[in-house]
C-alpha cells in the first residue's frame, strides 16, 4: 500500500535539515579556522586529529545505524534518537567552539576527545534523520519530489552560516566580547545550537512514522550482520564510492576556500561572495527534479559533474586573470553549487533506491545501518579533507595571518581547486562503472517491491 504525505509533512522533514546542517557547516566551515587562527593550533594537528576521529566512527556508526534498527517503542524508533542526539550533539558543539584559554598541550587534548564526542553524538542523530527518509513515501516518484526538500533546506543552512558565518562571527564578538573573535564563534555556536533543537523539534512533531512499514522489515539486525549488509550490497558500495570522491570534492573546497580568498587573490571579502552562491545550489535542487524528468537521472548526474568541473575551472582561470573580480566569483561558483545541487538531490535519492534494492535482495531493509555508511562516508570525507588541507597548509609552509610565499600560494590553487576536479571525475567514473540501480533495472527494483507491498498488505488484511 502506498503512502503519502500532506505538503506541511514534507515541509517539516525538509525543516529540521536546517538546523542539523547549520551545526555540521560551523564544524566543516569554520573548525578549522577556529583551531588554526584563534586558539592557535598546529593545522597539521587538525587534519591528523579529524582524520583519527574517523577511525573510531567505522565502527560506532554502523553499530549506532543497528541499535536504531532494533530500537521498538510507541513514539517510533526514529523519532527516539533524533530527539536524543539532537539535544547531545548541540551541547557538545558548543563546548566544541569553548575556548577554555587552556595551555596548549591541554588544549589539544581537549579539542580532540570533544571532537571525537562531536562525531559520536551527529552520529545518534544524523543516522536516524536520513534512514528516515526511506520510509516516509513508498512511491518512487514522490520519493525524488521530497528529497530534494531537507537538501534545499541543509543548503540554505550552508548559505546562510558560509555567507553570514564570518560577519556573525566578529559582529557578535564585538558586542559580547570586546572583539574577540574567539567569545564570537561561541555565541554563534550557541545560537546554531539553540536553531537545531527548535527545527528538529519540528520535525518530531509534525511528522508521522510509518508504524505498518516498522512491523512489516521488524526483523531484528544481529552485530554479526553489518558486514553483509554494508559489503555484500554491491549497489551499496558503489555509492557509497561516489558519495566519498563527491563529498571528498566539496568538503576539501569548502574546509579551505577561506584561505584562497583571503590569501591567494587577497579578497577575504570574496568568502562571502562565494558562499551566498549556495542560493544556485538550492536552485539547483528546486529543478532537480522537473530535470530528471525531461532527460532522465543518468543525463541529469552528467550535467552536474559537467557544471561543477567548469565552475571550478572557471575560479582557478579567474584567479590569475582577475583575482579580485567579483562577477568572475559568482559566475564560476555559481555554476559550481547548481551542480553541486544536482549531485546532491541524486545521490540522495540513490541512496534511498539502494534500500530498496537491499530490501529485494536480502529480505530485509536494514535504512539505519545503510544510512549509518552515508554518515560516516559524510563524516570522513571531512575528516580526509582535513587532513589533506591540514598537512598540505603545514607542507606549503602557510604562515596564518602573514603574507604567503609564491611558492605557497600556487600550492593553494591546486589543494583548493585542482584537487576537488580530480575528486569529482572519480565520483563520475564510479557512478558510470560501478552503480546500476538505473533506468530498466531500476523500474525492476521498484515493480518488484510494489508487488511485494501490495501482497503483504492483502496478507495482514486476510487475518
Amino acid at each position: 500500500m502506498n503512502r503519502h504525505l500532506t505538503g506541511m509533512q514534507k515541509f517539516s522533514f525538509g525543516f529540521g535539515a536546517i538546523g542539523k546542517d547549520a551545526i555540521f557547516n560551523i564544524v566543516g566551515v569554520f573548525l578549522m579556522f577556529y583551531i588554526t587562527d584563534i586558539v592557535g593550533l598546529s593545522p597539521a594537528f587538525v587534519g591528523v586529529m579529524l582524520f583519527v576521529a574517523r577511525i573510531w566512527d567505522a565502527i560506532n556508526d554502523p553499530i549506532m545505524g543497528v541499535i536504531v534498527d532494533n530500537t521498538r517503542n510507541n513514539f517510533g524508533k526514529f523519532k527516539t534518537w533524533l530527539v536524543i542526539g539532537t539535544i547531545v550533539n548541540a551541547i557538545v558543539t558548543i563546548l566544541l567552539f569553548t575556548n577554555f584559554d587552556l595551555p596548549q598541550t591541554a588544549m589539544y587534548v581537549y579539542i580532540s576527545i570533544i571532537y571525537i564526542a562531536w562525531g559520536m553524538t551527529y552520529t545518534m542523530m544524523d543516522i536516524p534523520y536520513w534512514s528516515w527518509l526511506p520510509n516516509l513515501t513508498h512511491n518512487p516518484r514522490e520519493r525524488e519530489e521530497i528529497s530534494v526538500i531537507p537538501r534545499f533546506f541543509a543548503s540554505l543552512a550552508a548559505f546562510t552560516v558560509g555567507t553570514f558565518g564570518l560577519f556573525f562571527i566578529h559582529k557578535l564578538g564585538d558586542i559580547f566580547g570586546k572583539g574577540s573573535d574567539s567569545i564570537g564563534i561561541f555565541v554563534f555556536a550557541v545560537i546554531c545550537s539553540a536553531v537545531f533543537i527548535f527545527t528538529i523539534g519540528v520535525t518530531v512533531w509534525k511528522v508521522p512514522e510509518d508504524k505498518e512499514m516498522e512491523q512489516q522489515t521488524g526483523i531484528k539486525v544481529n552485530f554479526k550482520d553489518i558486514g553483509r549488509i554494508l559489503f555484500k550490497n554491491k549497489e551499496l558500495l558503489a555509492i557509497m564510492g561516489v558519495l566519498l570522491t563527491f563529498n571528498l570534492c566539496l568538503q576539501t573546497l569548502n574546509g579551505s576556500i577561506i584561505y584562497y580568498f583571503k590569501y591567494v587573490v587577497n579578497a577575504e571579502h570574496l568568502f562571502a561572495i562565494f558562499n551566498a552562491m549556495i542560493l544556485c545550489e538550492m536552485l539547483g535542487l528546486l529543478m532537480l527534479p522537473r530535470y530528471i524528468k525531461w532527460v532522465g537521472r543518468t543525463k541529469a548526474f552528467n550535467t552536474s559533474i559537467t557544471l561543477i568541473i567548469v565552475g571550478l575551472l572557471f575560479i582557478l582561470i579567474s584567479g590569475f586573470v582577475a583575482p579580485q573580480n567579483v562577477i568572475t566569483v559568482i559566475v564560476g561558483a555559481g555554476l559550481l553549487r547548481i551542480g553541486s545541487g544536482f549531485m546532491i538531490g541524486i545521490t540522495t535519492v540513490s541512496l534511498a533506491d539502494v534500500i530498496d534494492y537491499g530490501e529485494v535482495k536480502f529480505g530485509q531493509r536494514n535504512e539505519s545501518v545503510i544510512t549509518s555508511a552515508n554518515t560516516f562516508l559524510t563524516k570522513t570525507s571531512q575528516a580526509v579533507a582535513a587532513l589533506i588541507v591540514g598537512l598540505g597548509l603545514s607542507i606549503l609552509g602557510y604562515t596564518p595571518n602573514e603574507a604567503q610565499t609564491a611558492l605557497t600560494i600556487n600550492g593553494l590553487r591546486i589543494l583548493i581547486i585542482v584537487l576537488p576536479i580530480i575528486f569529482v571525475i572519480l565520483a563520475a567514473f564510479l557512478y558510470h562503472k560501478a552503480f546500476h540501480l538505473k533506468g530498466d533495472f531500476l523500474t525492476d527494483i521498484e515493480k518488484t517491491l510494489q508487488n511485494k507491498r501490495q501482497r503483504e498488505h492483502k496478507e495482514r488484511m486476510s487475518k
